[in-house]
């Protein structure tokens, strides 16, 4: 079994040595260099705009959390009772 294994594999790699290296890089018809730049930096508007929805978005979450917090934690309370654990 490791031979019926072994000689395809051997033969895919010694394909693969005789293929060699092949390099291929995107070329652009604009003449500028754009190999690993970042983005350009975004406006303070988009900033101010994007940290108005995120604080928004986890006030959303916490108030609902504080004065509803059974829609998330319903199945992890349990109940306490006083007398000892309830028997069936």
């Amino acid at each position: 079994m490791i031979l019926s294994r072994g000689i395809p594999t051997l033969r895919a790699l010694s394909k693969l040595k005789n293929n060699g290296v092949q390099l291929t890089q995107t070329v652009r018809n604009n003449h500028q260099w754009s190999y690993r730049v970042g983005p350009s930096p975004s406006s303070k508007n988009i900033i101010l705009c994007a940290d108005l929805v995120a604080g928004f978005a986890w006030w959303w979450v916490l108030w609902h959390l504080w004065t509803e917090p059974g829609h998330i934690l319903a199945n992890l309370i349990i109940p306490i009772h006083h007398n000892g654990p309830m028997r069936s």
